[in-house]
């Protein structure tokens, strides 16, 4: 470039231009920091930034989409090769494609993750280990195909798993191989034994020898984790095939030996593996199944239960003992299956029990038809009650074990009851030896439920459950004989009341046996009548017996007295329908109710019971008067009256500042207003004159005594009974005076009150004065 300028002078302008560019760049670069360390502002004005469309996938995503659709679409093409175009080809041909497809497809992986493709490498080994399967199809197909295909596969499935075994070892950037290679490893065996026609039990050894395969390479190999989930399945299939043989053939020992070796490789899982628990619990079901088997006998014996039983409660021993030496897992696991047995033969043995003891409400239909019923028993109740018994000693164990928790001795108390309960129906005892048994079980059950234990309630209220079902059971069983209806409710009725007056126990337990003894001791009753053949509506009498027993020793039922009391309602109502369809007996009835009422209000805590006996007085004189056909309402309502009018007596005794219509307003009221009612329609004259007079001397003696309720009663009932007798007269004078000369009366009336307005007025006010000075 030509220039005027010297070199001397264009260098030291150049120098000049690019001092002033730096200090311009520090200026600018100087200016950049300071703006960055403000905090943001929202600038109004600020251009928005260019938006930019959004990408619906990312690249790996586009990548492995488009790898992935490469590599099935080569898979489809060699298919097509292999199916299709092969027989075109001589051996020569066919030996040359194989190779060099299948070793390219091998080999490209390798250079790919060096170059780091990653995902390219995986669908190009994918497509590789394809075509491992295609050649190992053509080998069979044209020189083996002789060979039993099962068998081939087997072989071919080992082989082909080794190969990719060791290309996944050989490439430890691809992650493809390894898990393919543990998928082809799960078939060889089970083909093997498929195609050996092995036995099921057989089949389950191939299957579990598999499993242990699996379980070993999970734990020596770090890339074979893909078999974990293999191993478990495929011993889960081989316990199960070991399951279903044991059950089909009892006693057989080629499941118990395939049993044994599962419940092996599942403890040793769980012992080396700290969160392998399931494990355990999978060895310890097939272990019972392995000692339990080969001893067993027929299932439709019931013994089968009771052998398996025995072994699932030996494998809780090492949980229950806490031994150190033993794993957790393995603990837990074994203790699970363990109490998986037990709860199991401990839910068989129940609902065998039920339908044994539910066959007895049958008598419900036919009371007092039989002498000695006959007594159902299964098959299986030996077996039955030996599991119960069992099975409750195990929770009992277990409750001494873990004090703490109350699941274990509620366990023991329902099971030991029903297993004591029930022996004696299962093992087929005399009738009587039956209702004995089961009476003395029921009366343990109540004595077990009165026990004192603190903060330990759930016991007791297991005991009070079993106690009453007992209870319920032995009363129905009982009602097939006479004499053993009386003994069994008589014995219910003194263990109800034994434990009521059991002071140690604890109140709801002690309050329970009082009700139930009440209830038992109506129930006696009821049984005793029907046996003196009297007739069913003077049963009444004996059954209320039982409320005023309760009654008379109430003060002796101490803490208890008010439930008991509470229950003799029930017999009262009882007595009362009974006696209801026959008038005098349910007379007697009411005022034998009445008494007891009577009785208990005597005491002070029990007035108001007094009510109650007034009103059962009452009723019973109603029922009475109306079974001897008396139709007077005076007979009906003076029973009410009397001793209305004596307690308001006494009540103005106690409270001379009490009203007068507080005290005797509802009795008069009783009286008076039916008499009234019923002499307007009574064509003859005593009941008028009789009300009259009696009306006059309330009136006075209201007047005398200065009380307003029996003044305006008494006075009101003696205007209404004289306008009564006034009325036919009134009637015939009324007729023979002209129609003009009553409204003239009345005028001449409102002409003379207006008159003298102010002085009635003043009248007035000095008898409402005077009125009111009145009680």
């Amino acid at each position: 470039m030509n220039t005027p300028l010297s070199p001397a002078e264009e260098l030291a302008l150049i120098d000049g231009e690019l001092a002033r560019l730096d200090a311009r760049r520090a200026h600018l670069a100087a200016r950049r920091d300071w703006l960055l360390r403000l905090p943001p502002i929202p600038w109004p004005s600020a251009p928005a930034p260019p938006s930019l469309p959004v990408k619906d996938a990312s690249g790996r995503g586009a990548q492995n989409v488009l790898l992935t659709l490469g590599a099935v679409l080569l898979s489809v093409a060699a298919l097509a090769f292999t199916l299709v175009s092969w027989g075109s080809l001589g051996i020569a041909g066919r030996a040359a494609v194989l190779a060099v497809v299948t070793v390219g497809a091998l080999v490209a992986p390798l250079p790919l993750l060096r170059r780091g493709l990653r995902s390219t490498a995986e669908s190009v080994a994918a497509l590789g280990l394809l075509l491992t399967v295609l050649d190992a199809y053509v080998v069979h197909a044209v020189g083996m195909s002789t060979v039993d295909g099962t068998a081939y596969a087997a072989g071919a499935a080992g082989v082909l798993a080794a190969l990719w075994a060791g290309y996944g070892f050989a490439s430890p950037g691809l992650r493809l191989p390894l898990p393919v290679a543990v998928a082809a490893a799960q078939l060889p065996l089970p083909l093997a034994a498929l195609a050996s026609a092995a036995d099921p039990v057989g089949l389950g050894w191939a299957l579990l020898a598999t499993a242990a395969l699996d379980v070993v390479a999970a734990m020596t190999v770090p890339r074979a984790r893909a078999a974990w989930p293999a191993g478990a399945a495929l011993g889960v299939a081989a316990l199960g095939v070991g399951l279903v043989e044991s059950a089909a053939t009892p006693g057989a020992s080629a499941p118990a030996l395939l049993l044994a070796a599962g419940a092996a490789l599942g403890v040793a899982v769980a012992w080396r593996v700290p969160r392998a628990s399931a494990a355990a619990l999978a060895g310890g079901l097939a272990a019972v199944v392995a000692v339990a088997g080969p001893l067993s006998p027929r299932w439709d014996t019931g013994w089968a239960v009771p052998a398996h039983l025995a072994p699932a409660l030996a494998l809780t021993l090492p949980a229950a003992v806490g031994a150190a030496s033993v794993p957790a897992a393995v603990r837990r696991g074994l203790a699970r299956a363990g109490l998986g047995v037990t709860a199991a033969a401990a839910l068989w043995a129940l609902a065998s029990v039920v339908p044994s003891l539910a066959a007895r409400l049958r008598v419900l239909g036919e009371v007092w038809a039989a002498t000695t019923p006959e007594v159902d028993r299964p098959a299986t109740g030996a077996a039955v009650a030996v599991t119960l018994l069992v099975t409750a000693g195990a929770a009992a164990a277990a409750a001494r074990l873990m004090p703490a928790r109350p699941e274990p001795g509620v366990l023991a108390v329902v099971l030991g009851w029903a297993g004591l309960f029930a022996a004696p129906v299962l093992l087929g005892f005399p009738v009587a030896a039956v209702l004995t048994a089961q009476l003395s079980v029921t009366v343990a059950a109540g004595a077990l439920a009165l026990r004192p234990r603190p903060g330990r309630s759930g016991v007791g209220i297991a005991a009070a459950g079993c106690a009453l079902l007992g209870a319920g059971s032995v009363a129905v069983g009982a009602l097939d004989g006479r004499l053993a209806t009386v003994l069994v409710l008589g014995a219910l009725t003194a263990a109800g009341a034994a434990g009521a007056a059991y002071r140690p126990g604890p109140g709801w337990a002690r309050s329970g046996a009082a009700v139930l003894a009440v209830g038992w001791a109506t129930a006696l009753s009821a049984a005793l009548c029907a046996l003196s053949d009297l007739a069913v509506v003077w049963w009444a009498p004996p059954v209320l017996a039982v409320a005023a027993a309760v009654v008379a020793f109430g003060p002796r039922w101490g803490a208890v007295r008010v439930p008991a009391e509470a229950a003799s309602i029930a017999p009262g109502v009882l007595a009362l329908a009974l006696a209801a369809p026959d008038r005098p007996a349910l007379a007697l009835a009411l005022a034998l109710a009445g008494v007891v009422c009577a009785t208990a209000a005597v005491r002070a805590d029990r007035r108001r019971l007094g009510w109650a006996a007034w009103a059962l007085f009452v009723a019973a004189t109603w029922v009475r008067l109306s079974a001897s056909g008396v139709a007077w309402p005076e007979a009906y309502t003076l029973p009410v009256t009397v001793p209305a009018l004596v307690v308001g007596f006494m009540r103005r005794r106690r409270d001379p500042a009490a009203s007068s219509w507080t005290a005797y307003a509802p009795g008069l009221v009783a009286t008076l207003l039916p008499t009234l009612i019923a002499a307007w329609g009574d064509p003859h004259w005593q009941r008028p004159l009789l009300l009259g007079l009696a009306s006059l001397a309330l009136t006075l003696l209201g007047a005398r005594q200065r009380l307003q309720a029996p003044l305006l009663l008494g006075g009101a009932t003696l205007a209404a009974v004289a306008l009564h007798e006034l009325a036919p007269y009134v009637v015939q004078v009324v007729g023979a005076l002209p129609r003009w000369l009553p409204p003239a009366l009345a005028g001449l009336l409102l002409l003379a009150v207006g008159a003298t307005y102010e002085r009635r007025l003043r009248d007035a006010r000095r008898l409402r004065a005077a009125f009111g000075r009145l009680g």
